[in-house]
């Protein structure tokens, strides 16, 4: 509906290989491709929690996941090529398998995971990987082993990272901000979270748990980034706090290390669109770290105007 609506906006769609042939997959997106004019990116999503996948007819285990995501990219890569493809796996099979359009542009595939067989789809197929908002010597060891995993495939990868946002004029507003929703967090929701995300299977949802450990203790874990948001949900658990200055600083940081693509989002969500869009991007475009898509637009408009994107680039 959205896609209808606008001309520039791309859509990372999220999906789960386990739930759709991927023949039909490969359909879908060559179809959305012509619908949109190009703006699809495809977010690959294995399925972290055993319980959670058979609770949609899934009962492989974790490692039967990643080996079923490996065939599926394998089956989509290959028919997006416009050849026959023909690949009877162990968890996947297809016979003379062909699309009568292939997409154009081909989708780019992102993936995340930190177990070892992650990074070995990860370095086979994707196009962008996603690591959760760690502090930087952590973000820069996973940029390192999926570099690495890469080259051996004779491939190169781009990376991303997952992050929340609190940005205000001040670091004292944006901190206090934090602190406000901090005390929002109903104990007893901590621990039964707390207590559920602890049986979890995923590698980088463990990552997250130790950065604060469960408990509201120090959990600014590296200047400007805070593991609050992990006490109340799971998945990306950390948030860029501080003012517009050392929000940007810190998206600097990152992309130092390679960082090439940010997912944000923000708490309030509306209010932090704003105030990202108004505060951190133009800093972000003064260092030559982001630009407009449409520049004669941004020339005519106020900064305030500029859109906010959930799925930036700071190329």
């Amino acid at each position: 509906m959205v896609s209808q609506q606008t001309e520039r906006l791309k859509f990372l769609v999220a999906f789960r290989p386990g739930f759709v042939s991927p023949t039909l997959a490969a359909q879908m997106a060559s179809t959305y491709q012509r619908g949109t004019g190009g703006r699809l990116l495809l977010n690959v999503v294995t399925g972290g929690e055993s319980h959670e996948q058979r609770a949609y007819g899934d009962f492989l285990d974790k490692t039967g996941r990643y080996e079923r995501t490996d065939e599926f990219l394998q089956i989509v890569r290959g028919l997006w090529t416009g050849e026959s493809v023909d690949l009877a796996g162990k968890h996947l099979q297809v016979e003379d398998a062909k699309l009568a359009r292939v997409p154009d542009p081909l989708p780019e595939i992102y993936f995340g995971g930190s177990s070892p067989i992650a990074g070995e789809v990860a370095a086979r197929h994707v196009d962008v990987y996603l690591t959760w908002g760690e502090p930087p010597a952590a973000v820069a060891e996973k940029i390192a082993w999926i570099r690495a995993l890469a080259e051996k495939e004779g491939r190169s990868i781009r990376f991303g990272i997952r992050l929340h946002v609190i940005t205000h004029d001040t670091s004292e507003q944006a901190w206090a901000e934090a602190q406000r929703l901090l005390d929002g967090f109903d104990p007893e929701t901590v621990r039964a979270v707390q207590s559920g995300l602890a049986r979890s299977e995923s590698e980088g949802q463990k990552r997250m748990l130790a950065l604060h450990g469960g408990t509201r203790g120090s959990l600014e874990i590296h200047p400007n980034l805070w593991a609050g948001i992990g006490l109340v949900r799971g998945g990306a658990g950390t948030a860029l706090v501080g003012s517009h200055t050392e929000v940007a600083e810190r998206i600097a940081e990152y992309h130092r290390l390679g960082i090439d693509e940010f997912v944000l989002s923000g708490y309030p969500h509306l209010e932090e669109a704003y105030w990202f869009g108004e505060g951190v991007l133009p800093k972000l475009a003064a260092q030559g770290l982001w630009s407009h898509p449409s520049p004669t637009t941004a020339d005519a408009q106020p900064a305030a105007q500029v859109p906010f994107a959930t799925a930036g680039s700071v190329r």
